[in-house]
């Protein structure tokens, strides 16, 4: 049987839950154990695909097709795996199983209750990673601060399955802020007995305290904070503010977050932890022997989680090529006819990112025209490779009335259209064409260059798509399809073979870049940014 930690937050959100619970699992693996996470969201959202960025961040999609919390890109990130639909767990989910099964008739007689129907599908959903592989350890990661009205069946889940379960196969990890009064120069821990009084009230007694804070926890706050929220002095753990995410493990290793986990559920310490290749890692990322300046025009630029994963993968990228990668970010709004060259003259690489909507669309189609003329590295994904598509058909074959069925449903020439497959479907929710799909490469593309083979398989989420019915048009004139499904002969990679590097592609690749892993193709982009940088001096 698998052994059970589950990580709760307190005093306020957006403390890192996802990281530190990934670090743990990072430093649980590297000692030889199979483990996984899973994100358990107290929204009534069914999952995070119908919400706007600027509401919850970009929305993560895995390789069976699931739409799901940002947490997971961490997960994947650090771990090295991939995670699936039985990873993230929202309320709205627990709900609609609930009164699917009510509506069978499986609670007949009964009256279906928070206590005990919800609660037991949340500890069915909590025990399903089980079945599906022979892991050692599981992490559950409980979305949202304790003491919130949506997340008091989550905790009541948990207080139940360290009976069911038994308590030494149960860990519960709480993380809470340590606030720094300047005018006093003090640490406060009064926040912190609080919410785990909140806890408390709820009937866990948390085993380990992982503290947020700006300033080191003197001996005596550490004494106090064992004292008053009854913890072993050992098991309350300092966690500063890091300068990168991916130093958290390590910071995590020295307070020895791990051995005080694997002692307290009675599991051997293992083998001599095993972290070179995030170390070598961690070392080219801190000691880049250039420097390239991208540009990253989006129209959800105010908030860095919207586009988070293309993010991490400029930051793997960089480490891969030892080169400090500056993403600039450039709202897609700002950029008009005139003012492009500009807002756009001191990059080394500009990235089209993906979104919906018309909103945006005419500055993403001048940045574009811009590169395409200076030979600036472009690479475009999603949306950013049809709007590539839509500029080549206006300024270069002629068609100035093409455009994408998207913007503009009755377009004269619709080089972007709707996929045959979304035509009759109504409803917004996982419906789109989502999770991994093959793509064949054509040799000598850069590419299939940068992948080093020719079948590779990718992660979707779009509805529409290249309309085949132009190509030979745009190949005539110098854009080539060099990525083509096998299946259904959907385009997923164009390439302008005569410019330096301009590269767009219908999947998102950020979501399969990884700390030991980078992407092949941010990898190139890079590269191809620091030759153009070095060009230019």
């Amino acid at each position: 049987m698998a052994k059970h930690i589950f990580v709760t937050g307190g005093v306020t959100s957006s403390l890192g839950k996802g990281i530190i619970a990934a670090s743990l699992a990072k430093l649980l693996q590297a000692r030889g154990y199979k483990v996984t996470i899973q994100k358990f969201d107290p929204y009534i959202n069914v999952d995070p695909g119908t919400l706007n960025p600027y509401e919850h961040g970009e929305c993560y999609v895995t390789d069976d097709g699931a739409e799901t919390d940002l947490d997971l890109g961490h997960y994947e990130r650090f771990l090295n795996i991939s995670t699936s639909q039985a990873n993230n767990v929202t309320t709205g989910r627990i709900y609609q199983t609930v009164i699917n099964k009510e509506r069978r008739g499986d609670y007949l007689g009964k009256t279906v209750q928070v206590i005990p129907h919800i609660t037991d599908e949340i500890k069915r959903r909590v025990l399903l990673l089980e079945e599906k592989d022979d892991y050692d350890i599981i992490i559950t990661e409980i979305g949202g601060t304790v003491g919130d009205i949506e997340s008091l069946p989550y905790v009541e889940a948990i207080r139940q399955l360290r009976l069911d379960l038994g308590k030494e196969n149960c860990l519960s990890i709480h993380l809470t802020l340590i606030p720094y009064l300047s005018a006093a120069k003090e640490l406060k821990t009064k926040p912190t007995q609080h919410s785990v009084k909140e806890l408390l009230k709820a009937g866990i007694q948390p085993d380990i305290l992982v503290c947020r804070c700006e300033h080191k926890l003197s001996k005596e706050v550490r004494n106090k904070l064992a004292l008053f929220c009854n913890v072993e002095k050992e098991s309350v753990i300092e966690a500063l503010d890091a300068e990168s995410i991916y130093d958290v493990p390590i910071l995590m290793y020295r307070e020895k977050l791990d051995k005080i986990a694997l002692k307290k559920m009675g599991m051997k310490v293992g083998k001599s932890l095993d972290l070179e290749a995030w170390k070598a890692f961690l070392g080219k990322l801190k000691n880049p022997t250039s420097e390239v300046n991208i540009a990253l025009v989006g129209k959800y630029n105010e908030l860095q989680d919207a586009y988070k994963s293309i993010h991490e993968s400029f930051v793997h990228a960089g480490a891969s090529n030892e080169c400090k990668v500056n993403v600039i970010s450039v709202h897609s709004e700002s950029i008009t006819k005139g003012n492009a060259s500009e807002i756009l003259r001191n990059v080394h690489g500009v990235l089209v990112a993906p979104g919906f909507g018309e909103r945006g669309i005419r500055g993403k189609l001048k940045a574009i025209q811009y590169v395409r003329e200076n030979n600036i590295p472009f690479f475009g994904i999603c949306l950013g490779m049809q709007c590539a598509v839509v500029e080549f058909a206006n300024n270069v074959i002629g068609l100035k009335s093409a455009a994408s069925m998207e913007v503009k449903e009755n377009a004269e020439h619709p080089v972007i259209h709707l996929m045959e497959s979304q035509k009759d479907i109504k409803t917004k929710g996982g419906t789109m064409r989502l999770g991994s799909y093959k793509c064949q490469l054509t040799k000598g593309s850069h590419s299939a260059k940068a992948y080093g083979k020719q079948m590779i398989e990718e992660r979707h989420r779009h509805r529409f798509e290249f309309n085949n019915k132009y190509t030979k048009k745009f190949e005539k004139a110098g854009m080539n399809m060099v990525g083509i499904n096998p299946d259904n002969k959907l385009v997923e990679i164009v390439e302008i073979p005569d410019h330096p590097y301009f590269v767009g592609v219908q999947f998102h690749p950020e979501l399969k870049s990884r700390a030991e892993r980078p992407h092949p193709l941010f990898v190139s982009f890079v590269k191809a940014a620091g030759d153009y940088r070095k060009s230019k001096i």
